[in-house]
């Protein structure tokens, strides 16, 4: 049974959060299939040559959302929030664990095509993220909801309005000033 609407996903949402086995069933290749797509926006914006494929980023965030015994899902849109935090927070551990290069280790020599591969950047920069929105979030806790939501759940306005409960104009305007303040602090402006 093809789940066309919203709706219809945010009702199996909370048959499943009330225990029902068979939601979860009819609810797999919708939720796969929509995780797969916020993994992949994800992905995206790694380097090169990342380790973790996005399958497997899928298949970890997967298996812990169907683990949370507890969960009570508000909606389609509560969900697919929770599952973008969640993938952002598997990628964040996973660049954290990636081993260093010692300061005392000889250096790799590589072609100028292979430094653009072996480029830790990315890394780099998705651990800088993640830290300047922790900050945000000790003061505006609700700006870095809605860019994490926005930014890596792909969510639109709408539905992110939906999950923080306020009106998509708000989200708008703090989509914006949010923008502002991570540039600042990442540029070190």
């Amino acid at each position: 049974m093809p789940l066309d609407t919203k709706q219809e996903v945010t009702e199996l949402l909370h048959k499943w959060s009330d225990g029902d086995a068979a939601a979860l069933e009819q609810l797999t290749p919708v939720i796969y299939s929509e995780l797969h797509r916020i993994a992949k926006r994800y992905m995206n914006r790694e380097r090169d040559g990342h380790t973790l494929q996005t399958t497997a980023l899928v298949n970890e965030a997967y298996l812990r959302l169907i683990d949370w015994k507890t969960a009570k899902w508000e909606n389609r849109a509560h969900f697919f929030g929770v599952s973008a935090q969640l993938m952002r927070r598997i990628l964040v551990d996973f660049a954290r664990k990636r081993p260093k290069i010692s300061s005392d280790e000889a250096a790799k020599h590589v072609s100028l095509e292979e430094a653009f591969t072996v480029s830790t950047e990315k890394d780099a920069d998705l651990v800088a993220l993640d830290e300047a929105l922790n900050e945000l979030a000790k003061f505006d806790e609700r700006k870095a909801k809605i860019v994490e939501l926005k930014f890596f759940g792909g969510l639109s306005v709408e539905e992110t309005a939906e999950v923080i409960k306020i009106a998509p104009i708000t989200v708008m305007r703090e989509w914006q000033k949010a923008k502002a303040w991570l540039y600042r602090e990442l540029s070190g402006g």
